[in-house]
């Protein structure tokens, strides 16, 4: 009898327990709350200290940061546009979401996956505050505190043998502070290359998952579980400073050529060029360019009177496209007066050029580029010319150090030496000086400013802005160096110039000496400097060093 009895306590113990579970389960699930009463709503200045407290993660923070905006009219456009969002949104879910669906269809016996309810719902996100970041790049950067509490229609039907397994989204609600970069700013509508997203903080996820009808969102610890996991899979994602990038533009369309390398020529000689004067010589000089620039050609020096010249000058241009760009090489006649005559032109590929080799050119002059032209065909001289390709290190962007330590037992402790390498020192490279604009800059007599850029002897300007105490240039201006500009300044200078013909028409509006040691050094630097002679002026500079 004592085993009998003993028996029927361990099946009762074993079927009692998951049998009142399982009730227990549907009961909780399928039980109708009680009707809740309205809430009594009262004004703030009615409320004691503990309702107040509670409302402060609740208040819009326009309202408790001064540095963030407030942007009801954002609000009222995401609210008439919604219906619209709602359905370019949820056919973008669907058409994702499709192929994913078709990888598992034949397999786990799944014969189908569709949805049969998808919306976001009619209550759309709410902006709470936006904050704005004015860097010294070229992007913005804005930070919204968003909010969604919707209520979704989204219905998941998997069709599993015989049987429909419904998968119901509801209840969704979703905090979370991205920061939304648009980079980089560029002068083709909509102004801005793609958009870097990256949440300042974990995201607050909150929804309920009903199948066949019960929420399983109320199984005790999978709610905290899953809510968790979703936390820490997006943080892993998406947290700063890790950033999703949505591009908007082609590369093609936001992309900007920059100098790859220099063109080193030297004009060496030419010979048995046209005579042209009325004494039967010419004075020739060659003019030399690269296609694809606007900059001005360089110069040789005149050689007067002389058909067979020899110059031997060098001259260095910047190389954006080798493999595209056309070296143009013109012999003119120096004339007093009038015109200068062309005595011939030639043109050499840079992509027959093999970098970091020297190799000489002797091209015979033509008349010009057609060269099914009969008159292109007659003896006009030949030129000799010597090229070199050098490009840039593609390393360049930081300027590379080494660091030797030197270890001596004294009294006194221990000694450490820090060498720069000398033979990277001693690398030419171009030197590029970015004016991007200037602040309050104000003068005496009149506002029409200007930036003068003076570095070893050479001086460069960008262009005039009339009436104007906050100009935009945004131009930049290079320099090809034969070493690096260590310990030297560079000298940047804001004028202003009176319009017509009227006494004092130059007047300078503040100045800046900047030390380049840091730019050799980092590669790059990006500041805004207040103007020396100036109350309240500032300009934004940007310099680049690169080394070949």
């Amino acid at each position: 009898m004592g085993f009998v009895s003993s028996l029927l306590g361990i099946l009762g113990f074993v079927i009692g327990i998951p049998v009142g579970l399982l009730v227990g389960f549907f009961f909780f699930i399928y039980s109708k709350p009680d009707e809740v009463e309205d809430p009594e709503v009262k004004p703030l200045l009615e409320l004691d200290n503990i309702p107040l407290y509670e409302l402060l993660p609740d208040i819009p923070l326009w309202i408790k940061s001064p540095d963030f905006d407030r942007v009801d009219w954002l609000n009222k456009f995401l609210f008439d546009m919604w219906p619209y969002l709602d359905k370019a949104i949820c056919s973008t879910i669907r058409n994702t979401a499709q192929p994913i669906f078709a990888e598992y269809i034949g397999k786990y016996k799944i014969e189908a996956i569709e949805f049969r309810n998808l919306t976001l719902g009619t209550l759309p996100p709410t902006i709470h505050g936006i904050r704005v970041y004015e860097t010294n790049e070229k992007e913005l950067v804005m930070e919204p505190a968003m909010r969604l509490a919707g209520n979704p229609n989204m219905v998941l039907v998997i069709k599993l043998l015989s049987f429909q397994i419904t998968v119901q989204l509801v209840d969704l609600q979703i905090f979370a502070a991205p920061r939304l970069t648009l980079k980089p700013l560029v002068p083709t509508f909509p102004c801005f290359g793609k958009i870097a997203v990256s949440l300042m903080e974990k995201p607050h996820v909150d929804f309920g998952v009903k199948v066949l009808g019960g929420d399983i969102m109320s199984i005790p610890g999978l709610y905290q579980f899953i809510q968790k996991s979703i936390q820490k899979y997006v943080a892993s994602l998406y947290l700063w400073p890790q950033t999703l990038d949505i591009p908007i533009l082609d590369d093609s369309a936001m992309a900007i050529k920059k100098p790859v390398g220099i063109l080193r020529v030297k004009v060496a000689r030419a010979m048995k060029l046209l005579k042209k004067d009325f004494l039967g010589t010419s004075d020739p000089y060659v003019k030399l360019s690269l296609t694809g620039e606007r900059l001005p050609s360089k110069k040789t020096t005149i050689k007067k009177r002389n058909l067979n010249p020899e110059w031997n000058e060098n001259f260095k241009l910047l190389v954006k496209e080798p493999q595209s760009q056309v070296l143009q090489l013109q012999v003119f006649d120096w004339d007093k007066v009038g015109r200068h005559d062309r005595l011939g032109m030639q043109l050499v590929p840079l992509k027959v050029l093999t970098p970091n080799e020297t190799k000489e050119f002797t091209l015979d002059l033509l008349k010009h580029t057609n060269i099914t032209d009969p008159k292109d065909k007659s003896h006009r001289g030949q030129i000799v010319v010597e090229l070199t390709y050098v490009p840039f290190r593609e390393d360049s962007c930081k300027f590379s150090t080494a660091l030797s330590e030197k270890y001596s037992t004294m009294d006194s402790g221990i000694n450490q030496s820090f060498n720069v390498n000398q033979e990277t020192l001693g690398r030419a490279g171009l030197l590029s000086v970015i004016v991007q604009g200037a602040e309050d800059v104000e003068g005496e007599r009149h506002n029409n400013p200007y930036t003068l850029v003076l570095f070893r002897g050479e001086k460069k300007k960008t262009k005039l802005i009339k009436k104007n105490r906050n100009p935009l240039w945004n131009e930049e201006f290079q320099f090809m160096l034969e070493d690096a500009p260590l310990h030297e300044k560079i000298h940047i200078e804001v004028m202003s110039k009176r319009t017509g013909f009227r006494f004092r028409a130059l007047e300078s509006l503040g100045y800046v000496e900047i030390n380049l040691t840091d730019v050799v050094h980092n590669g790059r630097i990006n500041e805004k400097y207040h103007l020396i002679n100036s109350k309240n002026g500032i300009i934004h500079v940007e310099i680049k060093w690169t080394t070949i």
